[in-house]
């Protein structure tokens, strides 16, 4: 009998609105779509979904925890994350009551400035004003090193170049972070945005008439593709970037994954057998023979 496929790991995602979809040819309808349909894919595949968020009602949290009750109802299969400059103005009833809300299939992970975790009940509201463009950088980088360490792999799609509070763009940072650490890194293209900006940095994906050549990060990424390091070929990298078929994003996304998995599987068996010695007497003396 063989063995039950293994699960693609603990999977920090990104998934965001990028200025460019219309370009493209996509609404926010279509990103809704997209975001569910990985999503769904990676929860069905035994995957624990890792991200960034914010806790609007209508952000990406809200609809992947919906989409766990759904889908992994007896399991822990989200963590999501908020650095300290998302979560240090809410209020503490409001928090304490996601925690109970969420307890049991999502994990809220409160960060302090320096990125280390703060128990729910211990959440204290702060003054807006006090919530400084400095701290925003800190601690969405702070955030964003944790994830990395905590996470197989990184999926972006989308994402703003203009507009952020941290240090770079926020897709930039995290690809940044996860090719630092050897992780690997799905560059979903097709919806424009960062993902595509880095797709074409990396000269995965031709240039349109909105590319732009100047952004924070961009100059670290030249000559990095081996580094994206996703279990798929350059030519599949390339129809990542760039494919408009949501479908086939996920399809070449699973495809890396669990070749990614495979990999791994098979190195460990192979570790095991070659640290395994002779288990019979007549093996003993074969081996004392050679």
């Amino acid at each position: 009998m063989s063995a039950a496929p293994q699960s693609p790991g603990n999977i920090g995602i990104s998934i965001s609105e990028s200025p460019d979809m219309r370009f493209f040819g996509f609404t926010d309808g279509h990103l809704k779509d997209a975001k569910a349909a990985f999503a769904i894919y990676l929860l069905s595949s035994g995957a624990t979904l890792a991200y960034g968020g914010d806790l609007l009602d209508r952000g990406f949290s809200r609809l992947i925890f919906d989409l766990v009750l759904r889908y992994r109802p007896r399991e822990e299969a989200v963590a999501n994350f908020l650095a300290w400059p998302v979560h240090a103005t809410m209020k503490a009833d409001d928090i304490r009551g996601l925690d109970e809300a969420f307890r049991g299939f999502a994990r809220l992970i409160l960060l302090a400035l320096d990125g280390s975790p703060i128990p729910c009940k211990e959440h204290r509201t702060v003054p807006a004003n006090t919530v400084d463009d400095r701290k925003w950088r800190v601690g969405l980088t702070a955030m964003r090193r944790l994830m990395c360490d905590q996470t197989d792999a990184r999926i972006v799609l989308g994402g703003e170049l203009d507009g952020y509070k941290g240090a770079m763009p926020s897709v930039v940072e995290e690809t940044l972070l996860a090719l630092a650490a050897k992780k690997p890194v799905f560059l979903v293209g097709g919806f424009g945005g960062c993902a595509r900006a880095i797709a074409e940095a990396l000269g995965l994906a031709d240039r349109w008439t909105g590319s732009r050549d100047i952004w924070e990060g961009r100059e670290q990424l030249h000559g990095r593709i081996a580094e994206l390091n996703n279990g798929l070929t350059l030519e599949e990298n390339r129809q990542l970037a760039s494919t408009p078929h949501v479908d086939h994003a996920i399809t070449l996304t699973m495809a890396g994954l669990h070749r990614l998995r495979r990999t791994a599987d098979q190195s460990h068996i192979g570790s095991a057998s070659n640290q395994q010695g002779p288990t019979t007497p007549d093996e003993r003396e074969s081996n004392d023979h050679m």
